[in-house]
């Protein structure tokens, strides 16, 4: 029986990690270094990219790899698959984390281009690289796809309904994938609630007071709060966690 130190080592392993140049996506990146694994640092400025990199590098001793991709992009996902595979020949853990929420008046201001785009970021984009991923995965020696939503998702209000819906999407997305190319390849949903990254800074200071005010937990997250799952869910540790749906939300969103 493997000891816990050994159920959680990544050494070895290779992760993606998209929109992992800042927020939740670099903790992530980082942590899962920290836990052995070698990272490839994806989001769409790739100065943003090798700045993430460099200090992964220096903080894990792990290789860590910038790739500048818009996920929104089909041509750009296929570039960052091809680039995983053509420098580490594999990849064994795929963390969609990359997203989008831009501001808007009413319902009735969406227009078009916005409600695409939106789409394209946090739906498209994760079913583009989870089809190019995990088929490579099935047909080596496996792997993990974790795929980061919002609570936001289970609940919408009229704030924020295009990218809810679009992030409604993944979570339908993840629940197929989780029965696409099992046994070997695991695919898991993450649902954080309200994080201090830049989604919540356009919300101003206020609605952030209060988002923390009324949480059990007296706060919003912090991107570090993700990273515990997340390598959990890359981990063997997992190994039998499959088409989970988990809240990351301090129990705002606590459902039976």
């Amino acid at each position: 029986m493997k000891t816990p130190d050994q159920l959680f080592d990544l050494t070895g392993r290779v992760a993606v990690v998209t929109g992992g140049s800042r927020g939740i996506g670099r903790a992530v990146a980082g942590g899962l270094a920290a836990a052995g694994a070698d990272v490839v640092v994806a989001s769409r400025k790739i100065e943003a990219c090798q700045a993430a990199a460099a200090e992964i590098e220096a903080e894990t001793g792990r290789r860590a790899l910038p790739v500048a991709c818009h996920v929104g992009r089909w041509d750009d996902c296929d570039r960052l698959a091809d680039a995983v595979y053509d420098r580490f020949g594999r990849c064994d853990v795929l963390v969609n984390n990359a997203g989008m929420s831009p501001v808007y008046d009413t319902l009735t201001s969406v227009t078009q281009e916005l409600y695409d785009k939106v789409h394209a970021v946090n739906a498209g984009g994760p079913f583009r690289l989870s089809a190019l991923v995990g088929s490579r995965m099935a047909a080596g020696d496996g792997g993990s796809i974790i795929n980061v939503t919002t609570a936001g998702s289970l609940r919408p209000n009229a704030s924020d309904l295009p990218y809810a819906m679009a992030k409604a999407a993944l979570n339908a997305l993840t629940l197929g994938l989780a029965g696409a190319w099992s046994p070997k390849v695991r695919a898991n949903l993450v649902l954080p609630g309200a994080f201090d990254t830049d989604i919540t800074k356009a919300w101003g200071p206020d609605a952030k007071r209060l988002a923390g005010e009324m949480n059990p937990m007296k706060r919003i997250g912090a991107p570090g709060d993700m990273v515990g799952v997340c390598v959990f869910l890359a981990s063997a540790a997992a190994s039998y966690v499959n088409g989970a749906q988990i809240l990351v939300d301090g129990g705002l969103f606590r459902t039976l």
